[in-house]
């Protein structure tokens, strides 16, 4: 049983070390299966960090905006509390439900805004996979791999079939920050 055991584990490993110098030629692994923290590919690399930057510019722009817009709608229901004191209530009601209903206009609007800049951020996320799909292929077809598995999907590996890093570099160099990825 110990001699088929050996036999079965030294078949793999021998495959290994044989392809393991023209791997390290190359500077990649050779494995069918190589595994990636995709969350880190994309927030590291100058792609997914301009589709951050332009976020965070744009999701401040709009907070500065929803305060701007605050501040005035404060004040403009200070006015319509003044003015209460000297009108009928009828009349004050027909104010305030204007008001009201502004309230929930402008909400609505800005809600709208903040859910497209998300639906932007989710496209410009598509974007980068679908132009990041030839680089993993490149990679795979470099290690002789089958398959690219979620880093955090796996129970346990060696180090040596994560891809993360090398994935970064080689994306960076093929598709840079992504505003020319269309050219590529």
């Amino acid at each position: 049983m110990a001699l088929v055991l050996a036999l079965f584990c030294a078949a793999p490993l021998a495959a290994q070390s044989a392809a393991g110098p023209v791997a390290a030629d190359r500077g990649s692994v050779v494995s069918p299966v190589l595994t990636i923290d995709s969350e880190r590919v994309f927030q590291q690399s100058d792609f997914g960090q301009r589709v951050a930057a332009e976020e965070r510019e744009k999701l401040s722009a709009l907070e500065s905006e929803n305060r701007e817009i605050e501040a005035q709608l404060e004040t403009e229901e200070r006015a319509l509390t003044e003015k209460r004191a000297q009108m009928t209530p009828e009349a004050f009601r027909v104010l305030a439900d204007a008001f009201d209903a502004k309230v929930q206009e402008t909400r609505t609007a800005q809600d709208t805004k903040f859910r497209e800049l998300s639906a932007q951020f989710d496209a410009e996320r598509v974007k980068f996979q679908q132009a990041a799909a030839p680089v993993f292929e490149q990679l795979m077809r470099e290690a002789g791999a089958a398959v690219i598995l979620e880093r955090r999907s796996v129970f346990a590996s060696a180090t040596v079939v994560e891809i993360t890093e090398e994935a970064i570099a080689l994306l960076n160099e093929t598709l840079g920050d992504g505003t020319g990825a269309e050219d590529r």
